[in-house]
């Protein structure tokens, strides 16, 4: 009896089985499908492609970059603290402004302002020592050629440059302002904060001018606004005051005091007057009034769009701005060109350990930098395309890396 009940039991068992398999069934047909069409992804597979040396070279690669980055900021730190001391005591400088405002900003902007420079060093150092313990030499008599010992150097650099780019691009600008206010507080003292005798073009064929700006109070004296129509003047405002409304929702709103419009119709004259109009005039007070390093506080976004708007207001006084804007592209290009270099050079084991290839690192980093700060001096003062100026030093050290690349061991 008991052994018919069991057999009842497993048979009921059995049509649920093949019952829920008959279910199933499609589900893993379909299952089956989709891993035949998506198998081209088994090429992001980074097993396929970053094998255990690799590892092992890029844990060295990011160590020794956060190391030499975290001991040349803290040797900087000391010395900027030292130098600065005195102007924080005379300005009374709080504690909590001197490590949040103003410490906690000039790291990660110092840090990102030489990374490329910090990763040649770390290039150097490290590999150095793996030359000096034979080890690369190890790797190239297994058969690895020196192309691929390259891998995942240009992994690390990928990642480096890619965090460097978007801290430089949408973080650190928005700490620069807050360290450029503590500056301004605690350390200059000073913050240009007005402006005579402004011109600008704030449309197309529209020119303002005001004789004195307050960007403190956001107010101007001396305001004029000509419009112009095939180069004929077609109106004349002028106002005794301006004021800039910075709770309005929108941009550019402006309130004039004393105002007077001149409006022109051939040889006839119409003159309107009052005591207060709001108006629309396309610009802002960051137009009117240039503080040293602005460009910095910009994002990237920010950056381009007011380029745009200068540009199309037939502005000069943007040369600045593009330089910066161009120099946090070639800056992130340069971690790569700097270790090709670096791997180059280090790459032999040769008398007298790692010393000569550091002094040589730093060396060639000061050079770097220096053609930084001449081709941007260039494209500001002697009219050279802003482009071409953030670029040159990657140009030139490109032709450096491509000879020593030449020369490294196989």
């Amino acid at each position: 009896m008991k052994s018919f009940k069991s057999r009842r039991k497993h048979r009921r068992l059995l049509k649920v089985g093949r019952k829920i398999h008959r279910l199933t069934a499609p589900i893993g047909s379909l299952f089956q499908w989709l891993a035949h069409k998506l198998r081209f992804l088994k090429i992001l597979n980074p097993k396929k492609y970053i094998k255990r040396i690799d590892w092992y070279i890029i844990k060295k690669f990011i160590g020794t970059y956060i190391f030499s980055i975290a001991l040349i900021i803290a040797i900087a730190i000391v010395f900027d603290f030292n130098e600065n001391l005195s102007k924080f005591t005379e300005y009374k400088a709080p504690v909590r402004a001197i490590i949040f405002d103003y410490y906690a900003n000039f790291i990660p902007y110092f840090s990102n302002l030489f990374s490329p420079l910090f990763v040649f060093i770390a290039v150097i150092f490290f590999t150095s020592k793996l030359a000096g313990n034979s080890e690369i030499i190890a790797m190239l008599a297994t058969g690895i050629s020196f192309k691929r010992l390259m891998r995942p150097y240009m992994i690390s650099c990928i990642l480096i440059a890619s965090v460097s780019f978007f801290l430089s691009a949408y973080v650190i600008p928005h700490g620069t302002v807050v360290r450029q206010n503590f500056d301004n507080l605690y350390k200059n003292n000073k913050k240009r904060s007005a402006a005579d005798n402004v011109q600008l073009q704030v449309d197309k064929g529209t020119i303002a001018y005001i004789q004195h700006y307050d960007n403190k109070t956001k107010r101007g004296y001396g305001f004029s606004l000509d419009k112009f129509k095939d180069k004929k003047l077609v109106s004349h405002l002028t106002a005794m005051e301006i004021q800039y409304d910075t709770i309005a929702d929108a941009k550019y709103h402006w309130t004039v005091t004393g105002w007077k419009i001149r409006e022109l119709k051939g040889l006839r004259e119409h003159i309107t007057s009052g005591s207060e109009r709001d108006t629309v005039i396309m610009m802002e007070p960051m137009d009117l009034v240039y503080s040293k390093g602005q460009q910095e506080t910009f994002t990237s976004p920010e950056l381009r769009e007011y380029i745009s708007k200068q540009v199309n207001r037939g502005s000069g006084n943007v040369v600045q701005y593009q330089v910066e804007y161009h120099k946090r592209i070639a800056s992130s290009f340069a971690s790569f060109i700097l270790t090709i270099i670096g791997l180059s050079l280090s790459a032999r084991k040769r008398k007298g350990g790692m010393g000569l290839y550091l002094g040589l690192g730093l060396a060639l980093s000061f050079l770097y930098i220096l053609l930084q700060t001449i081709s941007a001096t260039f494209a500001i003062n002697a009219d050279a395309p802003p482009m071409l100026a953030a670029w040159v030093p990657n140009i030139l050290f490109s032709v450096v890396a491509y000879f020593c690349y030449r020369q490294a061991p196989n």
